[in-house]
């Protein structure tokens, strides 16, 4: 076969909408296009195996950034990779965008370039790397792609694909499409200009703007040129989308290999796309907008039966969710959120032009409660505070006993940081939950997830975040270290030591600072013994707490 389109993944190929690269398959396979599919190249021979595309190729590096996939937050190789047959760990390269551009521009002359995905999306403008240290250019510009699509990428690549169905040599000057990147010859005549020289005012600069003005920086007499956001889909754009006949199974090349990330979702169902918490380490808001783009009932009612048809089906939706379970539904009244400047719709207070209707939600659940249904994502407390119908259907309905929520820290002053609610919020839901539990006599619980070592965040901090738990008698075995990801607020006060809103100083801990604040909230770990008598001797408080945290129980 001939191929308009082909698509070149870090991923296995699985024929599932959780997974980007195939999903614009199947949607630009809608369309008319014949589209082709490369999952994890390694060989000249597997660049070449669908030929020469009559349009494009292209690139992403799967569903998550390739450096993150692959470099713990202390920048160590992890040992298995989640998106690949048997966790087999090296099937994609490190910097994978770049590698895969480079190889198909060696291996064939004079062919497109589109880069694509979260990878591409998140370096798309100068932006600090964790692994090296260093601030990078866009990837567009490192990469010599032709173009970058950024966010959901669905408008930008159907109209490509247009134009060059129309033309099939589109010169550069015709990529005037929101939602990409291009580097050209051409100033744009409406455009502002990225104060690149300095990362702290540039990254303040290009929050401020990207959603509604022409962005551009000079480079080598060249020009990189940020398009605004495209629109978001609408609820029957979306719906077409997810009701695309997906095969909801792996490649049957890899049949009987296991692939992780395949069995953590797909007995979830996605519900909407978009976020507008504005949490300050999360890239959902700068990929995937802040509008959220809710699918009709009758489109999630569909992909469950799909789903309950299948062979490995158990009885079990274990998720119907988006990045936040309790935004679906949701939406802003004024109409405004595409413009909005304000990063976050709850923090520090709930928007006043932001309709929280849980309704939507609750009656989508009770569809499709003819299945075994459980919410998984997480839920965003703040929000469920003013929904209290939601915490009740939780508690009696859709919780399998444990609840996940992100507090992310106690201290005010790490909190703020992050544009996340006070912890009073977080105790105030938990203990609506627990009541509620307590009198449906089920026994359920609430696992708080946490970050560590966050810009801003002192051993004294640390050891707030230890009292609490302490004192609450809880034991989180899992705790995250904050790990700098390209383009978030807080990966921008980790590089330049300031906090987002003053510009003034603050403490970034680093090194050995996080082990010890790590420490201090586990506690009760025998190996953390000697940390957490080091951090309490910085604190001068070894004398009055080592025994109390330490003694035997």
């Amino acid at each position: 076969m001939n191929y308009d389109i082909i698509l070149i993944t870090g991923d296995a190929d699985i024929d599932h909408p959780a997974f980007g690269v195939p999903l614009l398959a199947r949607f630009l396979s809608d369309k008319g296009f014949k589209v082709g599919i490369i999952a994890q190249p390694q060989t000249e021979e597997d660049y070449k195996s669908l030929g020469r595309p009559n349009y494009f190729f292209g690139i992403s590096s799967g569903n998550v950034d390739s450096m993150v996939n692959h470099y713990t937050a202390q920048r160590k190789i992890r040992s298995e990779d989640a998106f690949t047959p048997n966790r087999e760990f090296g099937k994609r390269p490190d910097k994978a965008v770049l590698v895969y551009t480079q190889k198909v521009k060696q291996f064939f002359k004079n062919i497109t370039v589109v880069i694509g995905g979260v990878e591409a999306s998140m370096r798309r403008i100068p932006h600090y790397d964790f692994i090296s240290d260093k601030v990078k250019n866009s990837i567009i510009i490192d990469s010599k792609a032709d173009i970058l699509v950024y966010g959901n990428g669905e408008r930008q690549i159907l109209e490509l694909a247009e134009m060059f169905k129309m033309n099939s040599k589109v010169p550069k000057p015709a990529y005037k499409i929101n939602g990409t990147c291009v580097y050209t010859k051409d100033k744009p005549d409406n455009g502002l200009e990225l104060p690149i020289a300095d990362f702290f005012t540039m990254t303040k600069f290009f929050i401020e703007n990207y959603q509604t003005k022409i962005l551009y920086y000079e480079y080598n007499n060249r020009y990189l040129v940020h398009y605004p956001p495209a629109k978001p889909l609408s609820q029957q754009e979306i719906d077409a989308i997810y009701n695309l006949p997906f095969t909801r199974e792996p490649n049957k090349k890899y049949k009987g290999k296991f692939i992780k990330a395949f069995e953590q979702i797909k007995y979830s169902v996605l519900s909407h796309r978009g976020c507008y918490g504005g949490c300050s380490f999360c890239m959902i808001g700068m990929h995937q907008g802040k509008t959220i783009q809710s699918r009709s009932k009758e489109s999630i009612k569909n992909e469950v039966e799909q789903i309950s048809k299948k062979s490995y089906y158990k009885g079990t939706i274990t998720d119907v969710a988006g990045a936040t379970a309790n935004m679906y539904g949701t939406y802003c009244k004024a109409k405004a959120s595409i413009t909005c400047p304000k990063r976050s719709c709850l923090y520090p207070d709930i928007c006043e032009n932001l309709v929280t209707n849980e309704k939507p939600y609750l009656s989508l659940l009770a569809d499709i409660s003819a299945n075994d249904v459980f919410i998984s994502s997480g839920v965003r407390f703040d929000l469920a505070l003013v929904q209290p119908d939601l915490i009740r259907k939780l508690a009696s309905n859709y919780t399998s006993g444990l609840l996940k929520l992100a507090p992310e820290h106690v201290s005010n002053n790490v909190l703020q940081k992050m544009y996340k609610p006070s912890i009073d919020k977080y105790l105030k839901f938990t203990q609506i939950y627990l009541d509620i539990s307590k009198k449906l006599e089920k026994k359920q619980f609430i696992i708080p997830y946490l970050i560590v070592g966050f810009p801003g965040s002192t051993l004294q901090d640390a050891l707030e975040l230890a009292l609490f738990l302490k004192n609450n008698n809880l034991r989180i075995d899992q705790v995250q270290e904050f790990t700098p990801t390209p383009m978030t607020i807080a990966t921008m006060m980790y590089y330049t030591g300031k906090d987002y809103e003053t510009g003034e100083k603050i403490f970034v801990p680093k090194g050995r600072e996080i082990r010890l604040q790590k420490a201090l909230a586990q506690w009760y770990i025998k190996s953390n013994s000697k940390l957490v008598a080091e951090a309490l001797e910085k604190l001068g408080r070894r004398n009055d707490l080592y025994s109390y945290f330490l003694k035997k129980s």
